[in-house]
């Protein structure tokens, strides 16, 4: 039987840049808080992959449709022979929608998972034959070192940027641009819109949205020996206007001591553990901060509802 961390390891630090370390750290703070990248284990990625297929979701559908439908343009802005390095390989459709246009000639995933790129190499080798897939691990949100000095197309979909405040989204489109070699970055943006819409999309009526927050605190419990009460916490998700964000939040229903590596960390009835930010943007102010990270917009094509948008911007 496995031994929870907490009772192998009571009242020590745990490793520097870990979940353990991470969740401590965020902990401390007032408010709480958590880097929504801890958010995909195994069971948490599934559950994701099953938002995005949930009704009230619009944005993995409207970026499907637009790739699809602006494909041919899209891959004569990268060129032939283009080699794409996805920022956080997902689950692959999105990528095969450019694969499937035949100019790439090299496909670099980009992911914190070493046994997910493994699955990535081995599932595009028998689709892909002709394709090179040269697998990099590395975190996206450090600095990336990304062996070779070919002109790269960099790819990030899903709306990923909107998971950083502004600031912080600047600073990763300045690391991306510094690994293209002077190349492209084709980024998909979640656009202001209806705020009644927003809302629904992060508050799920099959509330798969609310399992997916707090498998957060399940996946604390089963690998750090945490003992959150889950069912004690409330998925909560408003919407900011003033800041054009949502936030995502678990509420603490009552008063309730946390114990992690044998440290107590107490919630007060009502307190939250801050676990997201999803920040949306008009397309003129994204291309204003394209522009700040040293990127000249190019093309952009969003949807007839502008639910959506998808970006090409070109290095300086």
């Amino acid at each position: 039987m496995d031994t929870p961390l907490a009772r192998l390891h009571p009242a020590c630090t745990p490793p520097a840049d870990s979940f353990a370390d991470a969740l401590m750290t965020g902990l401390r703070k007032s408010p709480k808080q958590i880097s929504a990248k801890y958010f995909y284990d195994a069971p948490g990625s599934q559950l994701f992959d099953e938002i995005c297929d949930l009704p009230e979701y619009y944005q993995t559908r409207t970026e499907t449709a637009l790739l699809r439908r602006h494909a041919p343009e899209i891959a004569a802005l990268m060129g032939d022979g283009a080699e794409i390095v996805e920022f956080g390989a997902g689950s692959l459709r999105k990528i095969r929608i450019l694969l499937d246009q035949g100019m790439a000639h090299t496909y670099v995933p980009l992911d914190i998972s070493g046994e997910y790129l493994q699955d990535v190499v081995q599932t595009l080798a028998a689709d892909y034959p002709a394709l090179e897939v040269r697998p990099v691990v590395a975190d996206f949100t450090l600095p990336m070192d990304i062996p070779g000095q070919a002109r790269r197309a960099g790819f990030f979909p899903g709306s990923t940027i909107g998971n950083f405040r502004p600031e912080a989204a600047a600073a990763l489109l300045r690391r991306m641009r510094a690994v293209l070699n002077g190349g492209g970055l084709l980024i998909g943006v979640d656009l202001v819109k209806d705020p009644t819409r927003l809302h629904d999309a992060y508050n799920d009526a099959a509330g798969v949205t609310a399992r997916f927050n707090k498998n957060l605190l399940v996946r604390a419990n089963r690998e750090l020996g945490a003992d959150f009460d889950i069912d004690a916490f409330a998925h909560y998700a408003p919407y900011n206007v003033p800041m054009q964000r949502i936030e995502m939040y678990l509420v603490s229903l009552k008063r309730q001591i946390v114990t992690l590596w044998g440290e107590q960390f107490e919630f007060a009835q009502g307190e939250a553990l801050y676990t997201e930010d999803s920040h949306k943007y008009t397309i003129e102010n994204f291309r204003e901060m394209a522009v700040s990270a040293g990127f000249s917009p190019r093309a952009v094509w969003t949807d007839e509802e502008r639910l959506f948008s998808v970006h090409w911007l070109e290095s300086r």
